[in-house]
């Protein structure tokens, strides 16, 4: 167990925060607070904003359970703090946070172990407005956002470049879009749990991920049993180059028409959605873990300094 000071009692579950999934987030949190509270631990919800750092001082919890996402609360920053105050959190580390969250480092990271990725690059979202940057189809998206938060998916057949708000960073990435199936695997510690096939009728996007009935999840997957163990190993080999601890999850596009050679790696989240029917609890589930000894398992795995 990493928290070095013996069993956890008191857990503080952070939720909220100041980045664009906040909503997400703090769905997030109430579900692994009742869990935790099943699970028969002491909880203390704490709806993270600038003050965060003074009231985890004030409250001096034995862990934090990090229900955080996006900017700021999975990109390093949290992690930093809570290494700093000395408080055992859940998931990934400064470094790892960090990595995971620049999507072109996480890529890069990926091309080094040898895992098939898709071709991108980084351009100033000035000139992706005036003109495309790659043939279409292609997908712009920030480089360090996750839900799928400020996506656009220019078709084959689109006359001209996308129209990106005006909220979106300086640079983005643009990236070849990859037809076919959206797959992902969760890794749990040192094991790769299953595989989920997300069913939706158009783009895995916001919208799809999060309202009701946008999309669907087949798990465990029903593809080839080489693609399938590919995604396994795949997914526990981005965990270990990328540094992460605890639950990560790793996404892929599979384009069915090319077998095998048509799976390739997106991206991986080192703070994966945690309601009972997001895509890491339902796989956990698969395998025989309850969503209250799931989140218990995260606060036994609690550390810093590492």
């Amino acid at each position: 167990m990493g928290n070095s000071g013996g069993i956890p009692n008191h857990v503080a579950v952070i939720m909220g925060g100041l980045s664009a999934e906040n909503e997400v987030s703090l769905s997030t949190g109430r579900e692994c607070s009742d869990a935790l509270k099943q699970a028969g631990f002491e909880v203390t919800d704490v709806v993270a904003d600038r003050d965060l750092c003074g009231r985890l001082i004030e409250l001096s919890p034995d862990v934090v359970f990090n229900a955080l996402h996006g900017r700021w609360g999975e990109d390093g920053c949290v992690q930093g703090m809570l290494e700093w105050l000395k408080i055992p959190y859940t998931h990934s580390g400064v470094l790892s946070s960090a990595l995971a969250m620049d999507k072109e480092a996480t890529k890069a990271a990926y091309a080094r172990a040898g895992l098939p990725i898709v071709e991108s690059v980084i351009a100033d979202a000035d000139d992706v407005r005036q003109a495309h940057v790659m043939a279409p189809p292609y997908v712009v998206k920030p480089n360090n956002e996750g839900s799928s938060v400020g996506v656009y998916l220019v078709q084959e057949a689109a006359n001209g470049p996308p129209m990106l708000s005006e909220d979106m960073p300086a640079q983005v990435m643009v990236e070849k879009f990859v037809p076919g199936r959206e797959l992902t695997a969760s890794v749990l510690g040192d094991r790769a749990l299953t595989v989920t096939d997300i069913v939706t009728d158009g783009w895995y996007d916001y919208h799809a991920k999060y309202a009701e009935g946008g999309s669907h999840h087949v798990v465990p997957a029903d593809v080839p049993g080489d693609v399938f163990q590919a995604c396994l190993d795949h997914a526990l080999t981005a965990h270990e180059i990328l540094g992460c601890r605890g639950l990560s999850r790793t996404d892929f596009r599979w384009d069915e028409a090319q077998g095998l050679d048509g799976l390739v790696l997106l991206e991986t989240n080192t703070q994966p959605g945690m309601t009972p029917t997001s895509l890491s609890p339902e796989q956990a589930a698969a395998v025989g873990m309850s969503f209250p000894d799931l989140c218990r398992w995260l606060v036994e795995d609690a550390s810093c300094n590492r």
